[in-house]
Protein backbone atom coordinates (compact mmCIF):
# COMPACT_ATOMS: atom_id res chain seq x y z
CA UNK A 1 0.00 0.00 0.00
CA UNK A 2 0.99 3.61 -0.55
CA UNK A 3 0.54 5.80 2.91
CA UNK A 4 -1.20 8.45 2.84
CA UNK A 5 1.27 11.62 3.56
CA UNK A 6 -1.05 14.19 3.74
CA UNK A 7 -0.72 15.66 7.85
CA UNK A 8 -3.75 17.19 9.40
CA UNK A 9 -1.61 20.24 10.51
CA UNK A 10 -1.13 20.88 6.74
CA UNK A 11 -3.27 23.24 4.62
CA UNK A 12 -2.79 24.80 1.01
CA UNK A 13 -0.01 27.75 1.71
CA UNK A 14 1.66 24.75 3.78
CA UNK A 15 1.73 22.55 0.75
CA UNK A 16 3.03 25.49 -1.37
CA UNK A 17 6.17 26.01 1.17
CA UNK A 18 6.33 22.31 0.85
CA UNK A 19 7.25 22.68 -2.88
CA UNK A 20 9.75 25.50 -2.24
CA UNK A 21 11.51 22.94 0.02
CA UNK A 22 11.72 20.27 -1.94
CA UNK A 23 12.56 22.33 -4.44
CA UNK A 24 15.85 23.15 -2.27
CA UNK A 25 16.40 20.06 -1.01
CA UNK A 26 16.43 18.17 -4.58
CA UNK A 27 18.50 21.23 -6.05
CA UNK A 28 21.06 21.99 -3.66
CA UNK A 29 20.85 19.22 -1.38
CA UNK A 30 20.57 15.70 -2.71
CA UNK A 31 23.15 16.55 -5.41
CA UNK A 32 26.32 17.45 -3.00
CA UNK A 33 25.10 14.97 -0.16
CA UNK A 34 27.91 12.06 -1.48
CA UNK A 35 30.56 14.66 -1.18
CA UNK A 36 29.54 16.15 2.19
CA UNK A 37 29.21 12.50 3.67
CA UNK A 38 32.61 12.70 2.51
CA UNK A 39 34.23 15.64 4.09
CA UNK A 40 32.14 15.76 6.88
CA UNK A 41 30.29 18.47 6.64
CA UNK A 42 27.68 20.34 4.27
CA UNK A 43 30.11 24.03 3.91
CA UNK A 44 28.81 27.25 4.30
CA UNK A 45 27.48 28.03 1.33
CA UNK A 46 24.66 25.87 1.08
CA UNK A 47 23.24 27.80 4.58
CA UNK A 48 23.76 30.80 3.03
CA UNK A 49 21.64 29.54 0.27
CA UNK A 50 18.93 28.41 2.47
CA UNK A 51 19.11 31.76 4.26
CA UNK A 52 18.55 33.40 0.54
CA UNK A 53 15.34 31.64 0.09
CA UNK A 54 13.78 32.17 3.59
CA UNK A 55 14.28 29.02 4.72
CA UNK A 56 16.39 29.03 8.08
CA UNK A 57 14.34 30.20 11.23
CA UNK A 58 10.80 29.77 9.61
CA UNK A 59 9.21 30.16 12.60
CA UNK A 60 11.05 33.31 13.86
CA UNK A 61 8.75 36.61 13.53
CA UNK A 62 9.75 38.76 10.46
CA UNK A 63 10.66 41.86 13.19
CA UNK A 64 13.57 39.85 14.06
CA UNK A 65 14.56 38.81 10.73
CA UNK A 66 12.85 35.53 10.25
CA UNK A 67 10.02 33.94 7.93
CA UNK A 68 7.29 34.94 9.92
CA UNK A 69 5.68 31.55 10.00
CA UNK A 70 5.34 28.79 12.99
CA UNK A 71 6.66 25.46 14.01
CA UNK A 72 4.95 23.82 10.63
CA UNK A 73 6.64 25.35 8.59
CA UNK A 74 10.44 23.97 10.14
CA UNK A 75 8.50 20.67 10.26
CA UNK A 76 8.11 20.64 6.70
CA UNK A 77 11.65 21.32 5.91
CA UNK A 78 12.67 18.13 8.53
CA UNK A 79 10.19 16.00 7.37
CA UNK A 80 11.27 16.61 3.49
CA UNK A 81 15.48 16.02 4.43
CA UNK A 82 14.05 13.42 6.75
CA UNK A 83 12.67 11.24 4.23
CA UNK A 84 15.32 11.72 1.50
CA UNK A 85 17.93 10.71 4.14
CA UNK A 86 19.80 13.59 4.43
CA UNK A 87 20.88 14.75 7.89
CA UNK A 88 23.79 16.98 7.01
CA UNK A 89 22.37 20.31 7.23
CA UNK A 90 21.43 20.33 10.90
CA UNK A 91 18.66 23.05 10.50
CA UNK A 92 17.25 21.48 13.77
CA UNK A 93 19.97 22.77 16.12
CA UNK A 94 19.77 25.89 14.13
CA UNK A 95 16.78 26.51 14.97
CA UNK A 96 16.70 25.29 18.19
CA UNK A 97 19.51 28.36 18.59
CA UNK A 98 17.68 30.42 17.26
CA UNK A 99 14.58 30.07 20.15
CA UNK A 100 16.74 30.39 22.74
CA UNK A 101 17.85 33.64 21.43
CA UNK A 102 14.11 34.65 21.09
CA UNK A 103 12.86 33.02 24.04
CA UNK A 104 15.45 34.24 26.33
CA UNK A 105 17.20 36.48 25.10
CA UNK A 106 17.58 40.50 25.99
CA UNK A 107 16.06 42.65 23.20
CA UNK A 108 19.60 43.44 21.90
CA UNK A 109 20.44 39.81 21.41
CA UNK A 110 17.35 39.19 19.45
CA UNK A 111 18.42 41.59 17.20
CA UNK A 112 22.06 41.30 16.70
CA UNK A 113 21.81 37.52 16.43
CA UNK A 114 18.39 36.44 15.28
CA UNK A 115 18.82 38.10 11.43
CA UNK A 116 22.06 36.65 10.83
CA UNK A 117 20.76 33.24 11.85
CA UNK A 118 18.18 33.71 9.56
CA UNK A 119 20.32 34.75 6.63
CA UNK A 120 22.66 31.80 7.07
CA UNK A 121 25.40 34.13 7.73
CA UNK A 122 26.21 32.19 11.27
CA UNK A 123 25.25 28.87 11.80
CA UNK A 124 24.07 28.03 15.20
CA UNK A 125 25.15 25.23 17.15
CA UNK A 126 24.44 24.84 20.70
CA UNK A 127 27.17 23.30 23.34
CA UNK A 128 26.16 21.59 26.44
CA UNK A 129 28.04 18.11 26.21
CA UNK A 130 31.35 17.35 27.79
CA UNK A 131 33.13 14.61 28.00
CA UNK A 132 32.18 13.73 31.58
CA UNK A 133 28.37 15.33 31.34
CA UNK A 134 26.41 14.18 28.91
CA UNK A 135 22.23 13.63 30.53
CA UNK A 136 23.16 15.23 33.52
CA UNK A 137 23.64 18.48 32.48
CA UNK A 138 24.25 19.21 36.26
CA UNK A 139 27.75 17.74 35.74
CA UNK A 140 29.14 20.78 33.49
CA UNK A 141 32.36 21.72 34.97
CA UNK A 142 33.38 24.19 31.85
CA UNK A 143 33.77 27.39 33.96
CA UNK A 144 32.76 31.00 32.80
CA UNK A 145 33.96 33.47 35.52
CA UNK A 146 33.46 37.49 35.84
CA UNK A 147 36.64 39.66 35.41
CA UNK A 148 35.55 42.97 34.76
CA UNK A 149 33.08 43.44 31.49
CA UNK A 150 34.64 40.27 30.12
CA UNK A 151 33.71 36.80 30.97
CA UNK A 152 36.75 34.10 30.82
CA UNK A 153 35.80 30.93 29.80
CA UNK A 154 37.86 27.31 30.33
CA UNK A 155 36.46 24.31 29.42
CA UNK A 156 35.47 21.67 26.57
CA UNK A 157 32.74 20.13 24.86
CA UNK A 158 32.24 17.48 22.52
CA UNK A 159 29.37 15.62 20.27
CA UNK A 160 28.30 18.81 19.10
CA UNK A 161 26.32 19.19 15.89
CA UNK A 162 27.42 22.26 14.02
CA UNK A 163 30.02 22.38 15.70
CA UNK A 164 32.78 22.58 12.73
CA UNK A 165 30.71 25.49 11.07
CA UNK A 166 29.00 27.11 13.83
CA UNK A 167 29.42 30.79 13.59
CA UNK A 168 27.81 31.22 17.12
CA UNK A 169 27.59 28.86 19.95
CA UNK A 170 25.84 28.81 23.43
CA UNK A 171 27.62 27.77 25.58
CA UNK A 172 26.43 25.96 28.82
CA UNK A 173 28.73 27.03 31.62
CA UNK A 174 29.10 27.41 35.31
CA UNK A 175 29.37 30.69 36.58
CA UNK A 176 28.88 29.64 40.08
CA UNK A 177 29.95 26.26 40.92
CA UNK A 178 28.80 26.31 44.12
CA UNK A 179 25.25 26.47 43.54
CA UNK A 180 24.78 23.83 41.14
CA UNK A 181 22.10 23.58 38.38
CA UNK A 182 21.01 27.85 40.14
CA UNK A 183 24.85 28.29 39.02
CA UNK A 184 24.29 27.42 34.91
CA UNK A 185 24.43 30.50 32.53
CA UNK A 186 24.49 29.95 28.70
CA UNK A 187 27.31 32.33 26.96
CA UNK A 188 27.04 33.81 23.43
CA UNK A 189 30.38 33.08 21.81
CA UNK A 190 30.69 34.20 18.25
CA UNK A 191 33.29 31.94 16.77
CA UNK A 192 35.30 34.14 13.64
CA UNK A 193 38.61 35.46 15.47
CA UNK A 194 37.60 34.50 18.81
CA UNK A 195 40.93 33.88 20.77
CA UNK A 196 41.45 30.64 22.53
CA UNK A 197 38.50 29.16 20.86
CA UNK A 198 39.54 26.17 18.68
CA UNK A 199 37.53 23.49 16.53
CA UNK A 200 38.84 20.02 17.44
CA UNK A 201 38.69 17.00 14.75
CA UNK A 202 35.37 16.10 12.94
CA UNK A 203 34.22 13.29 14.46
CA UNK A 204 33.91 9.75 12.94
CA UNK A 205 30.52 8.65 13.45
CA UNK A 206 29.12 5.40 12.58
CA UNK A 207 26.15 7.46 11.18
CA UNK A 208 24.94 11.20 10.29
CA UNK A 209 28.39 11.39 8.24
CA UNK A 210 27.31 14.75 6.29
CA UNK A 211 26.78 16.30 9.93
CA UNK A 212 29.82 18.21 11.53
CA UNK A 213 30.01 16.92 14.63
CA UNK A 214 33.06 17.96 16.28
CA UNK A 215 34.62 18.81 19.60
CA UNK A 216 35.09 22.79 20.91
CA UNK A 217 38.29 24.05 23.20
CA UNK A 218 37.73 26.88 25.35
CA UNK A 219 40.80 28.40 26.74
CA UNK A 220 40.85 31.37 28.34
CA UNK A 221 38.17 32.58 25.90
CA UNK A 222 36.92 36.15 26.76
CA UNK A 223 33.12 37.53 25.87
CA UNK A 224 31.35 40.58 26.82
CA UNK A 225 29.34 40.60 29.94
CA UNK A 226 26.52 41.30 27.32
CA UNK A 227 27.28 38.04 25.60
CA UNK A 228 25.41 36.29 28.90
CA UNK A 229 21.92 34.70 27.40
CA UNK A 230 19.50 36.67 29.29
CA UNK A 231 21.63 39.09 30.87
CA UNK A 232 21.07 37.19 34.05
CA UNK A 233 23.61 34.74 35.91
CA UNK A 234 22.08 31.46 36.74
CA UNK A 235 19.48 31.22 34.58
CA UNK A 236 21.00 28.61 32.34
CA UNK A 237 19.48 25.46 33.64
CA UNK A 238 15.55 26.99 33.29
CA UNK A 239 16.53 28.24 29.76
CA UNK A 240 17.63 24.51 29.04
CA UNK A 241 14.65 22.73 30.31
CA UNK A 242 12.05 25.40 29.05
CA UNK A 243 12.78 24.83 25.75
CA UNK A 244 12.72 20.98 25.71
CA UNK A 245 9.45 20.71 24.17
CA UNK A 246 10.51 22.19 21.20
CA UNK A 247 13.78 19.69 20.68
CA UNK A 248 11.91 16.29 21.68
CA UNK A 249 9.20 17.23 19.00
CA UNK A 250 11.60 17.65 15.87
CA UNK A 251 13.06 14.53 17.04
CA UNK A 252 9.38 13.32 16.71
CA UNK A 253 8.64 14.31 13.55
CA UNK A 254 12.41 13.66 11.89
CA UNK A 255 11.69 10.06 13.17
CA UNK A 256 8.39 9.68 11.63
CA UNK A 257 9.08 11.35 8.37
CA UNK A 258 12.39 8.97 8.03
CA UNK A 259 9.96 6.09 8.42
CA UNK A 260 7.90 7.33 5.78
CA UNK A 261 10.85 7.44 3.69
CA UNK A 262 12.01 3.81 4.15
CA UNK A 263 8.88 2.71 3.88
CA UNK A 264 8.18 4.32 0.19
CA UNK A 265 12.37 2.78 -0.82
CA UNK A 266 11.52 -0.36 0.32
CA UNK A 267 7.79 -0.85 -1.34
CA UNK A 268 9.50 0.35 -4.72
CA UNK A 269 12.39 -1.93 -4.24
CA UNK A 270 10.68 -5.19 -3.23
CA UNK A 271 8.16 -4.84 -6.46
CA UNK A 272 10.88 -4.90 -8.51
CA UNK A 273 13.49 -6.79 -6.82
CA UNK A 274 12.50 -11.19 -7.71
CA UNK A 275 13.40 -13.97 -6.25
CA UNK A 276 12.86 -17.81 -7.24
CA UNK A 277 10.95 -16.33 -9.89
CA UNK A 278 8.53 -13.79 -8.85
CA UNK A 279 8.81 -10.18 -6.66
CA UNK A 280 10.19 -10.18 -3.61
CA UNK A 281 6.47 -8.16 -2.64
CA UNK A 282 4.53 -11.10 -3.94
CA UNK A 283 5.79 -13.77 -0.98
CA UNK A 284 3.48 -13.43 2.47
CA UNK A 285 6.39 -12.39 4.73
CA UNK A 286 7.10 -9.42 2.93
CA UNK A 287 3.68 -8.61 2.49
CA UNK A 288 3.01 -8.80 6.42
CA UNK A 289 6.60 -6.72 7.50
CA UNK A 290 4.74 -3.96 5.77
CA UNK A 291 1.51 -4.10 6.63
CA UNK A 292 3.20 -4.22 10.11
CA UNK A 293 5.22 -1.16 9.11
CA UNK A 294 2.45 0.80 7.57
CA UNK A 295 0.62 0.33 10.60
CA UNK A 296 2.86 1.98 12.97
CA UNK A 297 3.67 5.00 10.51
CA UNK A 298 -0.05 5.09 10.31
CA UNK A 299 -0.72 5.18 14.11
CA UNK A 300 2.56 7.27 14.93
CA UNK A 301 1.65 10.01 12.18
CA UNK A 302 -1.88 10.75 14.37
CA UNK A 303 0.12 10.99 17.88
CA UNK A 304 2.83 12.96 15.86
CA UNK A 305 0.48 15.33 13.96
CA UNK A 306 -0.76 15.95 17.26
CA UNK A 307 1.91 16.75 18.86
CA UNK A 308 2.95 19.46 16.45
CA UNK A 309 -0.60 20.93 17.06
CA UNK A 310 -0.40 21.83 20.68
CA UNK A 311 3.17 22.71 19.90
CA UNK A 312 1.98 25.50 17.67
CA UNK A 313 -1.04 26.51 20.14
CA UNK A 314 1.55 26.31 23.05
CA UNK A 315 -0.21 23.53 25.14
CA UNK A 316 1.96 21.01 24.52
CA UNK A 317 3.33 19.79 27.60
CA UNK A 318 7.49 18.22 28.35
CA UNK A 319 5.80 14.73 29.09
CA UNK A 320 3.91 14.01 26.25
CA UNK A 321 6.96 15.61 24.13
CA UNK A 322 9.21 13.62 25.92
CA UNK A 323 6.60 10.36 24.67
CA UNK A 324 6.97 12.12 21.18
CA UNK A 325 10.98 11.86 21.32
CA UNK A 326 10.68 8.31 22.77
CA UNK A 327 8.24 6.81 20.99
CA UNK A 328 9.61 7.63 17.55
CA UNK A 329 12.71 7.74 18.12
CA UNK A 330 12.29 3.87 19.09
CA UNK A 331 10.00 3.17 16.60
CA UNK A 332 11.90 4.47 13.45
CA UNK A 333 15.09 2.48 15.02
CA UNK A 334 12.80 -0.87 14.41
CA UNK A 335 11.13 0.32 11.24
CA UNK A 336 14.64 0.93 9.51
CA UNK A 337 15.74 -1.95 11.01
CA UNK A 338 13.22 -4.16 9.36
CA UNK A 339 13.14 -1.91 6.04
CA UNK A 340 16.71 -2.93 5.35
CA UNK A 341 15.92 -6.92 6.15
CA UNK A 342 13.77 -6.40 3.13
CA UNK A 343 16.67 -5.36 0.89
CA UNK A 344 19.01 -8.66 2.03
CA UNK A 345 22.55 -7.73 1.48
CA UNK A 346 22.22 -4.74 -0.71
CA UNK A 347 20.60 -2.70 2.52
CA UNK A 348 23.62 -3.21 4.35
CA UNK A 349 25.94 -1.16 1.41
CA UNK A 350 26.14 2.80 2.30
CA UNK A 351 25.24 3.35 -1.25
CA UNK A 352 21.75 2.44 -0.52
CA UNK A 353 19.20 5.13 1.17
CA UNK A 354 18.18 2.46 3.51
CA UNK A 355 21.11 1.68 5.13
CA UNK A 356 22.21 5.26 5.83
CA UNK A 357 19.15 5.98 7.44
CA UNK A 358 19.69 2.90 9.41
CA UNK A 359 23.40 4.04 10.47
CA UNK A 360 21.58 6.74 11.02
CA UNK A 361 18.69 6.06 13.54
CA UNK A 362 21.00 5.09 16.39
CA UNK A 363 21.66 8.11 18.03
CA UNK A 364 17.93 9.31 17.88
CA UNK A 365 17.45 7.35 20.98
CA UNK A 366 20.76 9.31 22.59
CA UNK A 367 20.69 12.74 21.90
CA UNK A 368 18.28 15.24 22.98
CA UNK A 369 17.38 13.46 26.00
CA UNK A 370 18.39 9.18 26.09
CA UNK A 371 15.18 7.26 25.93
CA UNK A 372 16.00 6.53 29.51
CA UNK A 373 15.72 10.07 30.57
CA UNK A 374 12.89 10.05 28.54
CA UNK A 375 11.15 7.31 30.37
CA UNK A 376 12.18 8.84 33.86
CA UNK A 377 10.70 12.33 32.49
CA UNK A 378 7.42 10.79 31.89
CA UNK A 379 7.04 8.63 34.79
CA UNK A 380 7.08 11.55 37.02
CA UNK A 381 4.42 12.90 35.21
CA UNK A 382 2.51 10.01 35.98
Amino acid sequence: MTIDFRRSWSDEDLELYRDNVVRFIETEMVPHDEEARKNGHVGHAIWRKAGELGLLCADIPEAYGGSGGDFRHEAVFYEEASRRGLSGMATSVHAIVAHYFLNHGTEAQKREYLPRLARGELVGAIAMTEPGAGSDLQGVRTRAEREGDDYVINGSKTFITNGFLAGVVLLVAKTDPKQGAKGTSILIVETEGCKGFRVGRVLDKIGMKAQDTSELFFDDVRVPAGNLLGGQEGEGFFQLMSDLPYERTIIGVIALATMEGAYQATLEYVRDRKAFGKPIADFQNTRFKLAEIATQIKVGRAFIDRCVEDLVAGRLDTATASMAKLWGSEAQGRVVDECLQLFGGYGFMSEYLVARMYADARVQRIYGGTSEIMKEVISRAL
